[in-house]
């Protein structure tokens, strides 16, 4: 690439692909590629400053940043700021900073005196327990949920999580966010920062849907039952994601982020509006159909605030919530109920015919019925060709799988 102002996205986004290819390489400082690093830095800043203006950082914000980027220790900051006491209550924002002190971290550290001379915001993210760079940025930016360059990857991760939660209501909203109550399950511990990066895709993409008005009691037995029917479809989850959001019920199918062992959760919007989210970690026909009979149970009995998500690992035990061991049963119940289960040849034989048998009789796919008996004898070698792995991810080709 032969560098010159930029002045269109494409060349942008080539310049970027060039610098990142040449930090990559780590070039010695006055060899060509180190020049060529250096150009490109500046005309890729120039072009953000134009393209992408952005308010000043916080004063403590661009002190941590120093900190972080120098190496620098608290005691480091004493010949600018004064004892260790003082430089304690500066960070902690306990203190003003002072014009002297503002002089020297000026003039000592580089740090300009107009981010400075602002007021520090009296509570930011850090104070209301949420870190910004402990939000999985490089894996979400990765899969396009925001636009990021490597120098603000590196350094800005509080003005990327702003960007991000924008449509949700930007910063202010981040710690009101993440202090709603989980109803997690899983056997394993889940990263909060990328659950909560998860959930927030989520209802970013919901609003982005176009459904019908929501009527409060629209799920019901009766309801959950009807979706249930639809899995007989070959294009089953497709219709299903329509039908609900036909009835106001927003469908979002996004992969699970490393670390949440993640495979669904059931939310309410900030107007009341239900929001599932399926991640199909495991693409077969059996678990996309439990998965979403299991939230839309949640969605039924459990869900009665916006300010609390049910978020489930299904290989998991529920454990000791009622909760999820309700919604367990209701949707074994209403996929295959249990009067019915017991009495069927499908039980007993276990034969691709006879689970056939019963699916036309049930109105419910083949695959149910097959994943219901690998589940109940927990042998998971069995009936795998009936199962329909590797037959729903197809059927949402614009999602970016792993």
């Amino acid at each position: 690439m032969d560098p010159r102002i930029i002045k269109t996205n494409v060349a942008y986004k080539r310049a970027l692909e060039e610098a990142e290819r040449l930090i990559a390489l780590d070039p010695d400082p006055g060899t060509d590629e180190a020049e060529r690093l250096g150009l490109l830095a500046l005309l890729i800043e120039k072009y953000e400053s134009e393209k992408f203006p952005i308010e000043l950082p916080d004063p403590l914000a661009a002190i941590k940043f120093r900190m972080d980027e120098q190496g620098l220790r608290q005691r480091d900051l004493i010949p600018f700021i004064g004892s260790k006491g003082n430089v304690s209550e500066v960070l902690t924002g306990k203190r003003p900073l002072t014009v002297p002190m503002i002089r020297a971290l000026h003039e000592g550290l580089g740090i300009p005196a107009d981010v400075l001379l602002q007021e520090p915001q009296p509570e930011d993210e850090q104070q209301e327990g949420v870190n910004c760079e402990k939000f999985p940025l490089k894996e979400m930016a990765k899969r396009g949920w925001l636009e990021a360059t490597a120098w603000e990857l590196r350094g800005d991760a509080q003005g990327l999580v702003v960007r991000f939660f924008k449509s949700l209501g930007g910063i202010e909203f981040v710690p009101v966010f993440c202090r709603r109550t989980l109803v997690e399950r899983s056997g394993k511990s889940m990263d909060k920062y990328a659950l909560w990066a998860w959930i927030a895709r989520v209802l970013i993409r919901a609003k982005s849907m176009e459904l019908s008005s929501y009527s409060a009691g629209t799920v019901d037995k009766e309801f959950i039952e009807q979706v249930s029917h639809l899995s007989l479809s070959e294009k089953g989850p497709i219709e299903a994601q329509k039908y609900l959001g036909e009835h106001g019920i927003a469908l979002i199918v996004e992969p699970h982020l490393p670390r949440t062992h993640l495979d669904g959760a059931a939310m309410l919007s900030s107007d009341g509006r239900p929001i599932i989210g399926l991640t199909i970690r495991h693409d077969r026909i059996d678990n996309f159909w439990f998965n979403l009979i299991h939230e839309l149970a949640h969605v039924w009995k459990h869900l009665k605030s916006s300010d609390e998500a049910f978020v489930d690992d299904l290989d998991s035990d529920p454990g000791k919530d009622p909760r999820e061991r309700e919604a367990d049963r209701l949707a074994g119940e209403i996929l295959i109920p249990r009067r019915i289960w017991k009495r069927s040849a499908a039980y007993r034989q276990r034969t691709p015919d006879v689970i056939q048998e019963l699916a036309l009789q049930l109105k419910i796919h083949p695959a149910i019925i097959a994943g219901r008996i690998r589940h109940d004898t927990r042998n998971f070698y069995i009936l795998g060709q009936i199962v329909g792995r590797g037959r729903v991810r197809k059927l949402f080709p614009d999602i970016q799988w792993n």
